[in-house]
């Protein structure tokens, strides 16, 4: 008898339900990118990391299809669609920050070090190309001040990097999808 009964209060809406599902399988894939650098003697906070900042975007686009073709023909509209774009971009930011933070503090601060020691050496590989440019000594320093050193400084890179990819790509996407 209860199992019957349908409550239409305790079903997430389409958004939210595309969005978390979508967000979610998406930051477990960024955090699986991780580990298999990790695992294959990568450097795991180094630049291959990065490749992983293009999922957010191609999530959150997918989310906004998958949303389209839930409501059919009408379409979801311009608030449904950018906004089950932006949230799914939200979730796997959570969700990759909060696998990044425990991933450094599980491996410890040794892979930190090392880290920090091949990006200090490609700066300083590098150091000719900036000093071409204008304020290049300025842009050097900052560079390698913002180098993220601790297990929450690399979970808030990764949250930032994956948030401002998935956001700016929602909006035209949620544009184009909304009908």
């Amino acid at each position: 008898m209860f199992l019957a009964v349908k409550s239409s209060s305790s079903t997430p809406s389409p958004v939210l339900r595309t969005a978390v599902l979508s967000g979610t399988i998406t930051g477990l894939l960024c955090i699986a990118w991780v580990l298999f650098l990790y695992l294959t003697d990568n450097n795991p906070y180094g630049p291959k990391r990065t490749l992983a900042d293009f999922f957010t975007p191609i999530a959150a686009v997918a989310s906004q299809i998958l949303l389209r073709r839930y409501y059919g023909e009408q379409g979801p509209g311009l608030g449904k669609s950018v906004g089950v774009g932006i949230l799914t971009s939200v979730v796997t930011a959570m969700v990759a920050a909060a696998g990044m933070y425990t991933f450094s503090r599980l491996t410890g601060p040794e892979l930190i070090v090392r880290h920090l020691a091949e990006a200090r050496q490609m700066l300083e590989a590098t150091k000719a190309m900036y000093m071409k440019q204008a304020n290049g000594m300025q842009q050097y320093q900052a560079t390698l001040r913002n180098l993220a050193t601790t297990a929450a400084g690399f979970a808030q890179d990764e949250f930032v990097k994956k948030l401002l990819f998935g956001t700016v790509l929602s909006i035209p996407g949620g544009v184009f999808l909304r009908k």
